[in-house]
């Protein structure tokens, strides 16, 4: 979550001298041996010092470090390339790496990368040698698929063992749709495959698979990106969202945050290996060259007169983040036409504004009641511009849309929203509660500080529900809290993912550029604070639980914060003094009734079967006989598709685009674009979860208007 821009400074201030040792540079992307040791010094200087709650760099540190490293390795994450005897000989390392983040010489990750170079490569050939000859899907064998069930394999023996069930496996499931697809299909030349070329067909699409990731490897896991990870492993094991960002990576998460970013303006795919253009906006870099166009194929990337780098078997992300750079900075693209023809494009890098990442609104007529429905993906904010985009600002505007529509109540979608500033939530709750506390801040030395909404004014007093589910997190968890503990409105959903911390970029290094903020090393975002509800709880660990519980697919997976075994801890401060809302109808007993309703249903009552019984199986192992696998699979699909059948209403809601909105849906100059906000539309159309939401709305309309009635009485 970023800070506020104040801190952001305070803390360029704070860490300067830190870093003032990284005087001379080589290069952003390759760094000598004695700066890979003052940045991994420095960073561990910063965790021990500046963390909110640090663990100690000692052996059992150490410990853990070389565990996870060697697990967090491209490509063996099911500890399917290292051998046990490799992680053996590695082990005189398991209680030194305390002793190189403390300055002495970097030998762990050197180490791991000459036996794991080793290992890949026999790999390579193994995977290859096993997928040159048929599988047999007859046999009562099977695999275990959870990897906290795994251990690196014994001896070579093992690991080939190893490898051929989990080819036999990726094939199998390759295999079964083949076989879907000639059952179903019409077409001749599909539906007179024998098995044996179904089975031939599934091997070679598992080979081409497994070569663009171990090709993926070669191209972009070198040492650098291992000591990227290396970085990042020692980060993360403080908690889960403190992060080493390399600059690039730095920029990335900017862009993120901010919602727009310098590049071409081009959608992009990966297709067998070769990253090809999808489609051009309109008015971006790509489009105003007139020399790039749909189903183009991206060979290289250069940055300016410098040497370009061939991106064959890079994916998307990788693409994009050499495609993507600073403002009216030069990339050179080479490209290959449809036509076969080869040329270099010299593009200028213009802004890009990821505008569907904003919040948008809708009218719901339901019942007679027009009840407004906000979707906020994200709670972003521009800080390097006066005006850029900011969640609050772009809340208020929606706000303002549904009163002159003159809706009876609103609903907040923060479903999935994963969180973003904390300025702009401290806002945000502004718009509905007034003047009053939000949240409260704790730094590692105890001192506790009250965000406060300072301005008196509400823009919307009305009825209020905010929608939350597993993946709301930070920021959302902010105002959904704050939002319950003023009783302000009902919180909606599943119990949400929680996250009770804040965290800030640490730059390290000389500033790249007078403008973006980036340093060539990178920067660390730091948690160095903890939040806590106005009633003095925290939402770390266990979220925030909603009043009306509503269960969803995602119960019973393993996603929320509790399951990082690396998470901080639960725990409570004193409540600050606050005015709970006087509502005019009573909210314990709608929420009480609600709950007992959605009890009741018994179409919730099977989706949350459905979700226990799939999330058994996720961990159970699998046969990998045919007509085993296709009876399990069968069941799973339909239990899959039963639930997503269940959570799309028969008869969709009439929902209805705010008229300043309607030609962004339908006439929007980028075809493409409108029609994902067309589909979006259609999408919230038979959205089970938003009806229910406006179904309570409704009730609390009415019963606001049946205490009314009363008290006039």
């Amino acid at each position: 979550m970023k800070s506020p821009k104040g801190i952001v400074v305070a803390i360029l201030v704070l860490f300067g001298v830190s870093f003032v040792a990284f005087t001379t540079f080589k290069a952003k992307n390759d760094l000598t041996i004695n700066q890979k040791q003052k940045l991994l010094a420095t960073i561990g200087q910063l965790l021990e010092n500046e963390h909110y709650s640090p663990q100690k760099i000692n052996d059992s540190f150490s410990v853990k470090v070389f565990n996870k490293y060697l697990t967090d390795m491209w490509a063996d994450d099911d500890k399917s390339i290292f051998l046990r005897k490799d992680i053996e000989a590695l082990k005189k390392y398991s209680t030194t790496i305390d002793d190189e983040i403390h300055g002495a010489p970097i030998a762990f990750v050197p180490a791991v990368s000459a036996i794991y170079n080793t290992r890949v490569a026999e790999t390579v050939e193994l995977y290859q040698s096993i997928l040159a000859h048929p599988f047999t899907f007859t046999s009562q064998d099977s695999i275990i698929i959870n990897v906290d069930q795994l251990d690196f394999p014994g001896n070579e023996a093992d690991k080939k063992e190893r490898w051929y069930k989990k080819l036999k496996y990726i094939t199998l499931n390759r295999f079964y749709d083949l076989q879907n697809q000639r059952q179903k299909t019409v077409v001749d030349s599909i539906k007179n495959k024998t098995d044996k070329q179904l089975e031939a067909e599934a091997r070679q699409s598992v080979l081409r698979t497994e070569n663009k990731i171990f090709e993926r490897i070669k191209v972009k896991f070198n040492d650098d990106e291992r000591f990227n990870l290396f970085l990042n492993t020692i980060c993360n094991l403080m908690d889960p969202h403190t992060d080493y960002f390399p600059p690039i990576e730095k920029r990335e998460f900017d862009e993120m945050m901010s919602n727009r970013f310098f590049g071409i303006g081009a959608q992009l795919t990966e297709l067998d290996g070769n990253i090809k253009i999808v489609n051009i906006q309109n008015g971006g870099a790509a489009w105003k060259s007139g020399q790039l166009m749909a189903n183009d194929i991206i060979l290289k990337v250069g940055q300016g007169n410098a040497e370009p780098v061939d991106i064959a078997g890079y994916d998307v992300t990788d693409a994009v983040k050499l495609i993507r750079g600073d403002k009216g900075t030069e990339v050179r693209l080479t490209v290959k036409h449809p036509d076969g023809s080869i040329r270099v494009v010299s593009l200028i890098r213009s802004e890009v504004v990821l505008d569907e990442s904003f919040a948008r609104s809708l009218v719901i007529n339901q019942n007679g009641k027009k009840i407004g429905y906000i979707y906020l993906p994200e709670f972003y904010a521009d800080f390097e511009r006066a005006n850029g985009s900011r969640s609050s600002d772009d809340v208020a505007k929606e706000v303002k849309k549904l009163k002159e529509q003159n809706v009876d109540g609103i609903v907040l979608d923060l479903r999935f929203n994963g969180g973003g500033s904390l300025y702009e939530v401290v806002q945000m709750v502004g718009l509905f509660i007034g003047q009053g506390p939000v949240v409260q801040v704790r730094d590692k030395d105890g001192n506790s500080t009250v965000l406060t909404d300072r301005d008196n004014s509400v823009l919307y007093d009305g009825p209020l529900a905010v929608m939350i589910n597993e993946g709301s997190a930070s920021a959302s968890e902010i105002f959904a809290a704050a939002i319950q503990d003023y009783k302000r409105g009902i919180i909606i959903g599943s119990r949400s993912y929680g996250k009770g911390t804040v965290q800030k970029n640490v730059p390290l290094g000389k500033p790249l550029d007078n403008f973006s903020g980036r340093t060539e090393y990178g920067a660390v975002k730091l948690t160095f604070q903890k939040f806590y509800r106005i009633n003095g709880g925290s939402t770390q660990l266990k979220g925030v639980t909603p009043d009306v519980v509503i269960p969803d697919l995602y119960d019973y997976m393993k996603m929320r914060e509790k399951d990082n075994p690396a998470a901080l801890p639960w725990d409570e401060i004193a409540k600050v003094t606050y005015q709970t809302r006087q509502d005019n109808y009573d909210r314990n007993a709608l929420i009480q009734k609600e709950n007992a309703a959605i009890q009741a249903n018994t179409i919730f009552d099977l989706i949350n079967a459905n979700t226990k019984w799939l999330a058994h199986k996720t961990d159970a192992p699998v046969q990998l006989n045919y007509e085993i696998f296709k009876k399990d699979q069968q069941k799973i699909i339909a239990t899959a598709e039963q639930d997503n059948n269940l959570l799309k209403l028969k008869v969709p809601m009439n929902l209805q685009v705010p008229p300043s909105d309607k030609d962004m849906y339908y006439n929007n100059t980028d075809t493409a674009k409108g029609k994902r906000y067309q589909d979006w539309l259609k999408d919230r159309t038979r959205d089970m979860y938003i009806y229910q939401t406006a179904k309570v709305v409704a009730e609390m309309i009415d019963s606001g208007k049946a205490q009314t009635a009363m008290k006039q009485h």
